[in-house]
């Protein structure tokens, strides 16, 4: 081809090149308004502002360090191979415009340099490597496979497969213009620093305009990937390439293990925390009832799920058959939103006619559709999704860009339970006790104390001493009072700290419940009682430090009751025994009959990371190696990826009538393991695996000796107690 042909080849390859550059750039400017005007409907959050230092920080550790994304090691170290390789490939499109022009041409500044040209040749290769990794994984757990549930059923496949497919097109474009120019030897750097560039040049032809075509094809491939996704500001999976930095950025609490966890977020109005003293349903935002009244975090977290379904594979709910699937929650709420969005953004209720008649028909059929609702109703949220969940925190814990499931959940509980009083019929028991009785079972606060009875010692009551005279305050909790097996594990702990000469107290008569159960299922009205009454009586007691045996009352009493002026040290009852018994205050003489299995509460576990104390106690308490039939025998799941017993979020008091029950299949979890012991460190999970274990035994499914107690019990019977 001679030189005016060479000089069309580009003149052409320049225009299509600067045509759908065009086209993308425009397009996607509109829709990153469109996006911005959408998440700007959310309602206001002035908590995400502060601490910009460790927001910027703690959003380079997880983007560039993959610290979550790596807890899954060969997606995470596939997928950081890949990122790179995105970002990468932005300078090597950009490079693209120049090699259009003119073949030998290369990134202006940089692009001679032998350490440019060798660090992108070996992230082209590893970004390859990683998106065949990403797509292999990808088809090995393809929906339609009937022998599992997949982690991807109910993600935008093709989405998914053409962000992939784009990514690999782009990357070997990259190397063929290498190839080319180094056949052509017009490659810039040496063999050392290109050698995969180099051996393809070595069986590619001499052909100049091959450089200027594929630069051309590989600025059409990314600008139709643009054009594409400025088409469907719903399509996740490409938009968390750019949204993650933010959502992450603007996390609850970017200084935290577990942000998005512990404590939930207060019910806010305008942004500003609810005072029921003055709040007003007329006026006041109680909860959410439409999606515009989730803040713009939450506008934000919808728009920037990449329907990976991590949380979805971990959801107890999920896994044993339920409606409720984290990732789908969240879809759900995103396409509601963006449908909704031409509606709102033309007034919403207070739009004229003149407004409304430019909005879109399916706009307009939107915002009738109820938030929650069964599908008879067009609901968005199907009320059997929005009650299966146990708030353990999973989908929290697993979402590579700090998604907040668990906070929206409750925040359309809470408006369904105060102004609906629409929830299960079952769960109005447990409330109708909290108000009238202080505790969920309805038990006479006379007998609060009634567990001491038989003891040997006094347990002394903060009552009859003076500030001081005690060092914890011992929280017992309503099923630590009142329930039978849970009582079994405050006798335990009692006598425990006795043993040890841990001086301590508790308010007897004078406790109520914390509120967990009421806060959770929604009902913010009855917490806040319960909170403030407690709040007040600890004040008055003096107490500064706290232990719990129940994590549900140690999470609430170290995380939230801070928002209504209760300030405390709280430790939980394991940390407090690992502490005594590593000092040599409590000394355990009889080894542990067999092995023994761990279950982590998730609201001890994952919502306040305490994992090693328990193992330390019952590691000095087994005595044996594992391979003499002893020791801690850990399941498949555990730590931060431990599996819910099913009695989380008020659960406890709901009948479980949809697919198998939670705690089923944790206890089949604890027996595969071989374990004579599964060992607790809550109430509610005692309660939920002992009446697994039951059941097991009952259908021959179990043996006999396998028992689940509190880890308190198990060292209290190696103390010899």
């Amino acid at each position: 081809m001679g030189g005016f042909g060479m000089g069309a080849v580009q003149i052409v390859a320049t225009s299509v090149a600067a045509a759908i550059t065009i086209v993308a750039v425009a397009l996607v400017v509109r829709t990153v308004r469109r996006m911005l005007a959408v998440v700007r409907l959310g309602q206001p959050d002035p908590t995400r502002s502060g601490d910009r230092g460790l927001r910027l920080r703690t959003m380079l550790a997880e983007t560039l360090g993959h610290t979550r994304m790596l807890r899954w090691t060969v997606v995470g170290a596939a997928h950081w191979f890949v990122m790179i390789a995105f970002i990468a490939l932005s300078s090597l499109v950009l490079e693209a415009y120049f090699e259009v022009v003119k073949p030998g041409n290369g990134l202006p500044l940089i692009g001679g340099w032998d350490v440019y040209g060798l660090v992108t040749e070996w992230i082209g290769v590893l970004g390859f490597i990683g998106i065949l990794v990403l797509m292999g994984i990808r088809l090995r757990n393809l929906p339609s496979n009937p022998n599992r549930r997949s982690r991807f059923t109910g993600s935008t496949m093709w989405q998914a497969y053409y962000v992939e497919y784009t990514i690999l097109a782009v990357l070997l474009c990259g190397f063929f213009i290498r190839g080319f120019k180094a056949a052509n030897d017009e490659l810039e750097w040496p063999v050392w620093a290109a050698p995969v560039s180099h051996a393809l040049g070595s069986v590619l032809p001499h052909w100049n305009a091959a450089v200027s075509l594929i630069a051309m094809l590989k600025i059409v491939v990314s600008m139709a990937w643009v054009i594409v996704i400025a088409s469907n500001v719903t399509m996740g999976v490409a938009w968390h390439r750019f949204l993650a930095f933010f959502n992450i950025y603007f996390k609850r609490a970017p200084g935290q293990k577990g942000s998005g966890l512990g404590a939930l977020r207060p019910m806010t109005s305008e942004g500003k925390p609810l005072d029921f003293e003055e709040a007003d349903p007329e006026k006041d935002q109680f909860g959410v009832a439409t999606v515009e009244q989730f803040s713009w975090k939450g506008m934000l977290d919808f728009t920037t799920c990449t329907e990976c379904g991590r949380c979805q594979s971990q959801c107890p709910a999920w896994n044993t058959g339920k409606p409720l699937s984290p990732k789908l929650l969240i879809l759900n709420l995103r396409d509601h939103a963006y449908a909704k969005a031409p509606y709102l953004l033309a007034g919403g209720d207070k739009a004229t006619e003149e407004a409304l008649a430019k909005v879109d028909v399916l706009a307009l059929a939107e915002k009738d559709r109820p938030l929650i609702g069964g599908a008879d109703e067009l609901g968005v949220i199907d009320p059997d999704v929005l009650w299966s969940c146990t708030t353990c925190g999973a989908c929290v814990e697993q979402c590579p860009v700090d998604i907040e499931h668990v906070d929206h959940i409750v925040d359309m509980r809470r408006y369904q339970v105060l102004i609906e009083s629409n929830f299960p019929t079952e769960a109005g028991v447990m409330l109708r006790n909290l108000e009238n009785k202080g505790n969920p079972w309805g038990a006479a606060q006379s007998t609060r104390d009634d567990w001491t009875k038989g003891l040997g010692f006094e347990v002394p009551n903060v009552a009859e001493l003076s500030e001081g005279d005690f060092e914890y305050l011992f929280w017992v909790g309503c099923a630590g009072a009142f329930e039978d097996r849970a009582k079994k594990t405050t006798r335990a702990v009692a006598t425990l700290l006795h043993e040890a000469g841990v001086k301590f107290a508790i308010l007897g008569q004078g406790e109520t419940c914390t509120g967990d159960p009421a806060r959770r299922i929604g009902n913010e009205f009855v917490f806040q009682m319960l909170a403030q009454q407690n709040v007040e009586t600890l004040n008055e007691a003096g107490v500064k430090r706290i232990v719990a045996t129940c994590p549900h009352c140690f999470n609430t009493l170290s995380n939230e009751y801070g928002q209504l002026g209760g300030h405390y040290e709280v430790i939980h009852h394991t940390q407090l025994l690992a502490q005594l018994v590593s000092s040599g205050k409590l000394t355990p003489v009889q080894p542990l009959d067999g092995s023994v299995t761990y279950h982590d509460p998730c609201y001890l576990g994952r919502h306040n990371r305490v994992f090693a104390p328990p193992r330390e106690v019952l590691g000095a308490v087994t005595g044996k190696a594992k391979d003499d039939g002893g020791g801690l025998v850990e399941m498949d799941r555990f730590a931060e990826r431990s599996f819910c017993c099913g009695a989380g979020g008020a659960r406890m008091w709901m009948e479980e009538r949809i697919g198998k029950r939670i705690n089923v299949e944790r206890v089949e979890e604890a027996l595969s393991t071989g374990a004579k012991t599964v060992a607790v460190a809550c109430p509610f999970c005692l309660t939920m695996l002992g009446d697994g274990v039951t059941g097991k035994k009952s259908a021959g499914a179990a043996p006999d000796d396998v028992e689940v107690v509190d880890v308190a019990s198990v060292l209290l019977k190696a103390v010899g107690k």
